[in-house]
């Protein structure tokens, strides 16, 4: 009797974006992939909440600015609603080093993307938040810290992190301060998987919907400290 491979679920994207030609251009990437679907598109962000809340995606690929309702505002909507926890948003901005992008981390999404990114890596990215590996790159994530640095205040109470294990602390602090797991599995000397399974284990104690979330809390315990960027 034959067997057939059951095959991986097709991630389906929603693009928010107010330029028709940007949603196009994506449209056209995004669909021609096997493991890839556009399941909407969004004008503003206002048709982005709702869209979402319709089609359930995996993935928004949101743009900051956008009329009635900014992409900052809607992913704070998305991301706080329970029902809507497995929807991943990555924000995208004409500069890397846009004024929203802390915020944005802060409101709840996952990465952002500057709109000229290669398709690749475009791709790569869309696959790597369903995942729920790393979508920001170490230099993104050190980026991001410096932004955390001009912006911090005293750190809240650290009573968040009493149910890690010291190796766990050990690790988020690493993911602070912008290591891959890769690094971080050079630097305890234990194989990337490893790093990868301590990584996941402190998102689930700490409720951290993602890598980038899991950079705010350590920053926002006290864990990593702006004095600590190198």
């Amino acid at each position: 009797m034959s067997t057939t491979l059951q095959e991986a679920p097709v991630i389906r994207v929603l693009l928010a974006d107010d330029q028709s030609l940007v949603r196009a251009g994506f449209k056209a990437l995004l669909d021609a992939q096997a493991d890839i679907e556009v399941a909407g598109e969004a004008a503003d962000g206002d048709e982005a909440v709702r869209k979402v809340r319709e089609l359930r995606p995996d993935v928004v690929l949101m743009d900051i600015r956008m009329p009635l309702l900014d992409g900052l505002e809607a992913t704070r909507r998305i991301t706080g609603e329970p029902d809507l926890d497995g929807v991943r948003v990555v924000m995208l901005t004409t500069f890397e080093l846009d004024e929203y992008v802390f915020e944005a981390i802060r409101s709840g999404a996952s990465g952002f993307l500057v709109k000229d990114t290669e398709p690749d890596e475009l791709l790569r990215a869309v696959r790597a938040v369903v995942a729920g590996d790393a979508l920001l790159s170490p230099g993104v994530t050190r980026r991001l810290i410096g932004e955390f640095a001009a912006r911090s205040k005293e750190p809240a109470a650290a009573g968040a992190l009493a149910g890690l294990t010291e190796r766990e602390r050990e690790v988020m602090a690493l993911v602070g301060i912008g290591l891959s797991n890769e690094e971080i599995a050079r630097r305890l000397v234990v194989s990337p998987l490893t790093a990868k399974t301590h990584v996941s284990r402190t998102m689930v104690k700490l409720g951290a919907r993602d890598r980038a979330q899991l950079v705010v809390l350590a920053y926002e315990s006290g864990l990593v400290r702006p004095g600590w960027l190198g």
